[in-house]
């Protein structure tokens, strides 16, 4: 089963891709001023800006003009003959991180068909986290009408034997090069390459080995159901987008069609977990429009086994607001993570008292917006990589916003496209 394979991927030609290609959407949504700065660098400029929807601006009001601007501007890109089709391709990627580190990914599509994003799923493809199913229809009212598509999605595969996106990196001097630049707004620099016949067989192959039940047991122990091959490492919500637009596309496809239609696929990049430079980072909390000191109030009478000292054990999690900062470790938690202790706390309150909650990368972030009055910040430890697989596959997708690949400037950026229609 070939549940990745190659594209047929577009690059933009003769414009800056400095100012082409712009932050994940799902980035510094607190943060407007950011967005407003790659708005000002990209300004008149051939850009994924005017091409994906920040997620800053869901629900300012225009959500339907920006839509529907987003949609002209595709078209008009794709007329103007802005870009280089690759046919029947996969990209070898270095991002050379703000600290100094190369990630190293191969871009190409997985099988729609092969992913399930819903609870208790043993499709080859799976969520790492919750799926918000009330996140998916604003993003399906995007890419619905939408004629391509851009990846912030990453994959990840646990190939403790490094034998594919390691092996096509032992060879990436052969490979030709299409963009070497630096990223905007503190984002690094990245590289790519055209990935030859050789590379790609090498790709299929590696993947391949992935399902042998030898080295699948090995790793995991005897597993009834299906195979965990590929978990999603960024970019969940978005591939469930992708996911619940190709089942109502399908519905009107003969078995020929199904098979070959271009929406049956996503654009990813595809990384091993095991690459040196990955780390995962917790994803924070910052409530909003709340009374810190009743926020605190209630937390620890929501959980009665909370202690300010550390005594052995327990989930620390670090209150943060105005000039407070307060250490705290919680038993007697549901929940094996503190980002799941810390969500249904939130949850609870935001149902009986009101106020909002934003999810933030980065600590200095959370204490930058919590010192502003009506604000409570959460930062949480973060979660070891080893974990992933065998979590996911022994207890099923963590809770909803568990952990972040990276800080915030080293997510993924737009860069490559594909058309969907």
């Amino acid at each position: 089963m070939d549940i990745f394979g190659p594209a047929d991927i577009l690059l933009p030609k003769d414009c800056d891709l400095s100012k082409w290609s712009v932050i994940a959407c799902d980035q510094y949504t607190s943060e407007p001023a950011y967005w407003a700065k790659a708005a000002e660098i990209a300004d008149g400029e051939p850009s994924t800006l005017n091409i994906i929807f920040p997620e800053v601006y869901l629900n300012s009001g225009d959500d339907d003009k920006r839509i529907a601007s987003i949609n002209e501007t595709m078209r008009k890109y794709i007329e103007d003959g802005l870009f280089e089709e690759y046919k029947n391709s996969m990209v070898y990627v270095e991002r050379k991180q703000h600290n100094g580190k190369v990630r190293r990914g191969i871009v190409g599509a997985v099988d729609l068909e092969c992913y399930d994003y819903s609870v208790g799923s043993e499709s080859p493809i799976r969520a790492t986290e919750g799926t918000i199913l009330s996140r998916i229809p604003p993003r399906k009212r995007i890419r619905e009408n939408a004629i391509m598509e851009l990846p912030h999605i990453i994959m990840l595969i646990d190939d403790r034997d490094r034998k594919v996106v390691e092996a096509v990196a032992e060879r990436s001097g052969e490979l030709s090069l299409l963009y070497d630049f630096d990223l905007m707004l503190g984002g690094g620099h990245v590289t790519g390459r055209l990935i030859d016949e050789k590379g790609i067989e090498t790709v299929m192959s590696g993947i391949k080995s992935l399902w042998d039940d030898e080295t699948y047991c090995g790793k995991y122990g005897s597993q009834p159901g299906g195979k965990l091959i590929m978990a999603v490492g960024d970019g969940n919500h978005s591939l469930a987008t992708a996911k619940a637009c190709w089942e109502d596309i399908k519905k009107g496809l003969t078995e020929d069609e199904k098979k070959t239609h271009p929406a049956r696929y996503a654009l990813v990049e595809l990384m091993n977990l095991h690459d040196p430079t990955l780390e995962f980072e917790a994803i924070h909390r910052v409530m909003f429009d709340v009374d810190p000191e009743a926020v605190m109030a209630a937390f620890k009478e929501y959980y009665p086994q909370m202690s300010d000292e550390f005594r052995g054990g327990g989930q620390r999690v670090t209150a943060v607001y105005g000039h407070t900062e307060k250490k705290l470790y919680i038993s007697g938690s549901a929940c094996s993570v503190s980002a799941g202790t810390i969500q249904q706390f939130i949850d609870d309150y935001i149902e009986k008292h009101g106020g909002s909650v934003d999810y933030i990368h980065g600590g200095n972030v959370v204490r930058m917006l919590a010192f502003e009055p009506n604000r409570i910040g959460f930062i949480l430890d973060g979660i070891r990589k080893n974990e992933l697989f065998e979590g996911v596959i022994h207890e099923g997708a963590l809770p909803r916003k568990t952990f972040s690949m990276g800080e915030a400037a080293d997510k993924r950026y737009y860069l490559e496209a594909r058309r969907i229609r």
